[in-house]
């Protein structure tokens, strides 16, 4: 093997009696298919974990493990360790991290004043009582102060799970002690306004729980063991706290804890959690200043998160000594092999989080982290259990070089089958090429651009470019399986002077600036309107959204509106809401609101109200071979995760007889 081209990255790091092997570790994920009874389901959970390990990561964090199920659980379905009943899921768990390498971190967690609650999309509510640093109104209940018998409950409690999931395999401890849970809520100045020595306006007295927790873990399990301590460096919002105080705390923590990782925000502030949780909207490594900060001040190893999936930026805030270690989370559900990849010159081929949110929606909905790029992702048990070889080869002709036709072809191709793949237009990519140029799809490009890669390297793909597929040469080529992936066309409503000069669709739109005028009306407020919104603000057209609705739609993905609302207020985007497009003029748009008409000037009305599947256009394939399946946008009009997982799972099913 030549030079390491991230010699930085890939060096081993001591933390505490530990050795880790290189400076990238998988940091907290939950693995929310949990029982009711706060039980792990055992060998998904593994599965789950153990394929980051396989895939390089240093060490491999568990999602939050909740000390008290009684006050302590944040959820309806998170592991509780103070239950000696998840023994058996913990152990299992860590062999398969440790097994391929990794050290096991297990994440332990307090929810405070926000425990004992329903979470979901619509908010959420109480449904038990909560006891935090301070007594607080919620509305729907009264969280009550912790006494100092209490507080020193938690602190044992905490220290028994240690305990516990030492004794299970787990080589390293991770308190969380931000994102607004018990600790972080100790460590506030906002929050903490006790009189005593457990808060105040002293750093000292706000982090000496913190510091307690971490003082009795090692004197359970020897100064060595590795504690990393996760703070939120900045809350990120007006009228949270600010870097001075995460450098506080850090200076104090630093005389207890083995590593400081360092994140953003409070999960209960809206406007940050996709600062906490990068969306696309934010730069590469947006949270590393934080880290950095807070580094020149400490003598122990500094850990950075945040939109990290570049390794050249990786390489450089290790190189520069920004961070000792750089933390990733969504990066390896995109590709669990991201790590290897990049240690072995593969760095191509290692795929780059869209920062779509798509798998934290799925995991909060469905309990599974689906993946918009990687079908595989939240399907670990089908795809152990996935037949090694197909038993019967086939002949498979593609129709659509899409995302969902490229994947199709992908997996077929893995699988031994030999793969003609058909497009029409002069690149793979499908229909979404339109937002190529658009600042904040930057990796959705890239993934678009090795997808085709891919399959042009592929040597069981025959790619068809600039190649128009009829039913007559279908039959002609005469494959066994027909996989018909021809996507959708923009829907056009029959509204009066929709057919007017001044008007395109969103996709002319996105292909061509050019056509654009300075004035701008966007009929719809889905994901499709508000992004292309969001891009002529960015160039610096005056744009407004105007939506039938009453809300803005998610697209079923409500995280990656979250990070969408905040942008609508960075770039100053106009969404009016219960607007119905009545007619369209050259001078611009009349709309029916609850107060009457209203006209919106406009020099370009932008169409964004949906895509028509051409379903009919697929079905004209139906008798060309013995198997048949119309897949992605031209069967249902979803998003990127459920093209792919279409085409994965096809292809999946073929040749099975």
């Amino acid at each position: 093997m030549g030079e390491l081209k991230y010699p930085h990255l890939f060096e081993p790091i001591q933390i505490g009696n530990r050795l880790f092997r290189n400076r990238i570790f998988a940091s907290p994920t939950g693995y929310l298919n949990n029982n009711s009874d706060g039980l792990q389901n055992t060998f998904g959970a593994s599965l789950y974990y153990g394929r980051k390990a396989m895939g390089g990561a240093a060490s491999v964090s568990t999602g939050e493990c909740v000390v008290d199920s009684v006050y302590g659980a944040g959820g309806d379905v998170q592991l509780c360790v103070d239950n000696q009943k998840a023994y058996a899921a913990l152990g299992t768990i860590a062999h398969r991290i440790t097994e391929y390498g990794a050290v096991a971190t297990m994440e332990l967690e307090h929810a405070g004043m926000y425990a004992n609650r329903t979470l979901g999309q619509m908010g959420s509510h109480s449904t038990g009582p909560a006891y935090g640093p301070v007594e607080v109104d919620q509305g729907d209940r009264i969280v009550q102060m912790m006494d100092e018998e209490m507080i020193e409950k938690v602190i044992k409690q905490y220290v028994d799970a240690a305990v516990f999931g030492a004794s299970t395999g787990f080589g390293m401890m991770l308190i969380h002690a931000g994102h607004g849970w018990l600790l972080h809520q100790f460590l506030s100045p906002i929050i903490n306004t006790r009189t005593d020595k457990w808060g105040g306006s002293s750093p000292e007295n706000r982090c000496r729980i913190v510091c307690a927790i971490i003082d009795g873990i090692h004197r359970k399990l020897g100064k060595g063991f590795p504690v990393e301590v996760r703070i939120s460096g900045s809350e990120c919002y007006e009228g949270g706290f600010g870097i001075e105080e995460g450098i506080a705390h850090s200076k104090i923590l630093a005389e207890h804890a083995n590593l400081i990782h360092v994140s953003a925000g409070n999960h209960e502030v809206d406007e940050v959690f996709t600062i906490t949780h990068p969306s696309m909207f934010q730069p590469d490594g947006v949270n590393v200043y934080l880290a950095e900060a807070i580094k020149k001040e400490v003598d122990i190893p500094v850990a950075t998160i945040g939109a990290l999936s570049d390794p050249d930026l990786m390489e450089e805030i290790i190189a520069t000594g920004k961070a000792d270690v750089v933390e990733v989370a969504r990066a390896l559900f995109a590709d669990p092999d991201f790590i290897t990849k990049i240690r072995t010159g593969r760095e191509a081929d290692a795929r780059r989080c869209l920062r779509c949110l798509n798998c934290f929606s799925n995991e909060l909905t469905t309990a599974e982290p689906y993946c918009a790029i990687n079908p595989r992702s939240g399907r670990d048990i089908e795809y152990y259990f996935a037949a090694p070889e197909m038993v019967s080869p086939k002949k498979v002709l593609v129709i659509g070089g899409g995302v969902a036709g490229m994947e199709a072809a992908l997996d077929s191709a893995e699988r031994g089958h030999k793969v003609i793949l058909c497009e029409k237009g002069d690149e793979l990519g499908g229909i979404i090429r339109c937002e190529r140029d658009v600042d904040f799809k930057k990796n959705l490009d890239y993934y678009l651009d090795q997808q085709q890669r891919f399959c042009m390297e592929n040597e069981n793909i025959d790619v068809r470019l600039n190649t128009e597929v009829t039913p007559e040469m279908a039959k002609e080529i005469g494959a066994d399986v027909v996989i018909v992936a021809l996507g959708s066309k923009p829907f056009i409503p029959p509204i009066p002077g929709i057919d007017g000069p001044n008007v395109i669709n969103a996709v002319d739109a996105y292909n061509d600036v050019s056509k654009i005028g300075e004035k701008v009306v966007i009929m719809g407020a889905g994901l499709v309107g508000v992004e292309l919104g969001l891009h002529l603000r960015a160039l610096g057209r005056d744009v407004t959204n105007v939506e039938m609705l009453d809300h803005m739609s998610d697209g079923g993905n409500f995280l990656h509106m979250s990070g969408v609302r905040r942008e609508i207020k960075i770039r100053g985007l106009k969404v009016n809401l219960n607007n119905k497009v009545k007619e369209i003029a050259a001078e611009g748009v009349t709309c029916e609101t609850p107060d009457g008409d209203r006209f919106y000037e406009a020099d370009t009305v932008i169409v964004a109200m949906g895509m028509r599947p051409l379903d009919k256009e697929a079905a004209a394939f139906y008798d060309c071979a013995p198997e048949y399946y119309p897949i992605g946008d031209c069967f249902q009009v979803k998003n990127i995760e459920a093209a792919t997982t279409a085409g994965y799972m096809t292809a999946k099913n073929i040749g099975r007889f």
